[in-house]
């Protein structure tokens, strides 16, 4: 071998050694990126909390998520002009006990003509629940001369040999479908209160009969949330016979509804059948079987974007997320003060401008996001979308659904309505734990759908509850 072939050789295995050092670099880069990205994706998990996801408080532990709200400066208690519930002499007390001077002072002088000051203090109380038993009694007799057989008849209401009054079977549906407490404490409950001693078949029985009262009520606000403008709808799961089922919810300022079903999407929101005969506005968070629903329009919940913005912000460093969250909010500030004003609606021009900035930092959003998110590939070898990202182009893609609530003033900024409505199953389950018949979901949720019409409506859950066991239930008025 000469010299120009030892060379070419060298030459050759040097190049050899470079191409193998430049794969390994590439391999360890691609490998660094894939390492890097899941890192982050474990630290924006381990910095998940109920401000910035869908987690719920509870989850939160001892280390409290910092708070959003911006300090007013004002301090903590009722705020000046607040009405307060200060307890208030009546008039017309129930009794009177008056508490008199001895007609002769210890001198030995007349104190009965002696004018005095009078002095009044008052004591609410209530007398102590007792039984009281009524006995109803019918006659029946023949007419002695035509024998025409005469007979009295006993209340509608009273059908049973020995039965519970219409308000002991409301204080046993209040504690156990209202108030939300276990049967055997609610049991125990009702004979502390009353003295009597009940099971905790006879607590169910009340409820399976206010339950079967209800119907027409049901039926009722069923078709009026359907029939309704804007309409508010979420779902959460609940525990029933030994599984999660879903409890769904339908809401407005002063109806719900609400429904147990074994799914979450389509098939429950069919089976349901509201959604598919709704032509208003559906409020609702991005719950992507929502949009499968054409004949109405859409409205997204902006608590939920704010949530997911704080996310993009604190764990992507992102800054345009903050800029988009600062915006909801001035919209929705903006939109309450045209409101408190006499407006019904915002000018034009205006919603032009609120249209363009919220696409303006969209812009300047995809472009921040290419420069910090470090590209991934998928399976495919494709680039894979930041989350970041994913959020952009959801905001721009449902942009007239964000900011529905500028469009109209009907429509609200979000959909805390249904949420507060769902939230009292969360607090049940705490409570109570979970459903263990197939129908105690069932009566569950018809009877609370009554009971938070009825008080969207300004009649209290006792007073509702006993209307319904005289068989003259609250029925909203369209």
């Amino acid at each position: 071998m000469d010299e120009k072939e030892i060379i070419q050789a060298y030459n050759n295995g040097l190049n050899a050694v470079i191409t193998l050092v430049q794969d390994m670099h590439k391999s360890l880069s691609g490998q660094m990126e894939v390492l890097n990205q899941r890192i982050t994706e474990l630290e924006v998990r381990l910095n998940k909390n109920s401000s910035n996801s869908g987690k719920p408080p509870s989850s939160d532990g001892y280390k409290k998520p910092r708070n959003s709200r911006e300090k007013t400066g004002k301090p903590t208690g009722g705020q000046w002009g607040h009405e307060g519930k200060t307890l208030e002499k009546v008039e017309n007390p129930d009794e009177v006990i008056e508490h008199r001077i001895p007609e002769m002072c210890g001198c030995g002088c007349n104190l009965e003509g002696v004018e005095g000051k009078k002095k009044t203090r008052q004591v609410f109380d209530i007398p102590k629940p007792r039984i009281r038993v009524t006995e109803h009694v019918t006659y029946e007799k023949a007419c002695p001369d035509c024998g025409v057989v005469h007979k009295s008849e006993f209340p509608v209401e009273v059908t049973q040999p020995v039965q519970y009054g219409e308000n002991m079977q409301g204080l046993m549906n209040y504690l156990t479908q209202y108030q939300l407490i276990p049967l055997e404490r609610a049991a125990e409950a009702v004979k502390d209160i009353t003295d009597q001693t009940v099971s905790e078949g006879t607590l169910v029985n009340a409820a399976t009969r206010l339950y079967n009262r209800l119907e027409e009520p049901d039926g009722e606000i069923k078709q009026q949330v359907t029939d309704a403008d804007v309409v508010s709808f979420d779902e959460t799961g609940m525990r029933s016979e030994g599984k999660t089922q879903w409890l769904h919810v339908a809401s407005t300022e002063k109806l719900t509804y609400y429904a147990i079903h074994e799914k979450r999407g389509e098939k429950a929101t069919r089976d349901i059948g509201i959604l598919p005969d709704f032509k208003g506005t559906a409020v609702h968070d991005h719950w992507k079987p929502y949009y499968r629903f054409s004949d109405c329009t859409h409205a997204e919940c902006n608590a939920h974007h704010l949530r997911s913005l704080k996310d993009i912000a604190e764990n992507y460093h992102q800054d345009w997320a903050n800029d988009m969250a600062r915006l909801l909010i001035e919209v929705s500030r903006r939109v309450e003060a045209l409101k408190a004003q006499g407006f019904v609606e915002m000018p034009e021009e205006e919603m032009k401008t609120w249209h363009e900035r919220y696409h303006g930092i969209l812009t300047i959003g995809i472009a921040e996001d290419a420069q910090k998110s470090p590209q991934v590939l998928n399976k495919k070898g494709e680039p894979k979308k930041s989350k970041p990202l994913q959020l952009l182009h959801k905001l721009k893609q449902y942009d007239i659904e964000t900011l529905a609530f500028m469009y109209d003033f009907d429509i609200p900024w979000d959909n805390n309505l249904a949420e507060r409505d769902l939230r009292m199953q969360k607090l049940r389950q705490k409570i109570s734990g979970c459903f263990r018949g197939k129908d105690g979901a069932k009566i569950f949720c018809r009877i609370r759908s009554y009971i938070s019409t009825a008080k969207k409506n300004g009649i209290d859950a006792m007073e509702a509850i006993a209307m319904a066991v005289r068989g003259q239930p609250f029925v909203p008025v369209k």
